[in-house]
């Protein structure tokens, strides 16, 4: 018999004369790998926060360039020179993906505070980012307090033989 032609035996991926599963098998390849853990609702609501929250501070970062740039035609000598404004923020968003994807670790909720007030303290520059770092800190906070308060009943809820409080 050819190589290329496929035996009887090897239809379900498994060769039955020899009792072995073969490696592309689909379902032998799901029963060995670990379950991943259910994503916390905590760690949902904080990356849609955080991911909103890189939309808004690229658009921020463009505007206050943009203004530079203006003060710039105008002759008007600015506070930061135009490309600070892009460093600071492409720095800011990269802090935000990276955190993003390190959601799974209890410090990058830390870190997404920290960055909280990095955006609040960029008002110094543009005073809107005073509004804009205020309210995304406000929905910052209330994730955290609303997803540990979700998160903590469904494990009640979960749990076996436990009482709820």
């Amino acid at each position: 018999m050819s190589d290329d032609v496929q035996r009887p035996d090897d239809v379900n991926g498994t060769d039955e004369a020899h009792g072995i599963d073969t490696p592309g098998d689909p379902a032998s390849d799901a029963a060995t790998a670990p379950a991943r853990a259910p994503r916390s609702i905590r760690q949902s609501l904080a990356a849609i926060v955080l991911a909103f929250e890189t939309i808004v501070v690229f658009l921020a970062a463009l505007v206050i360039w943009g203004l530079a740039q203006g003060d710039a035609a105008l002759g008007v000598e600015s506070a930061l020179p135009s490309w600070a404004a892009l460093a600071a923020g492409g720095v800011i968003i990269l802090g935000l993906i990276a955190t993003i994807g390190l959601l799974r670790y209890r410090w990058a909720y830390t870190l997404g505070w920290v960055l909280q007030v990095l955006i609040v303290v960029s008002g110094f520059i543009n005073p809107a980012m005073f509004v804009v770092g205020a309210l995304f800190g406000g929905m910052w906070w209330y994730c955290m307090v609303a997803g540990s308060r979700i998160d903590r009943e469904r494990a009640a809820f979960a749990a076996p033989g436990k009482d709820q409080q």
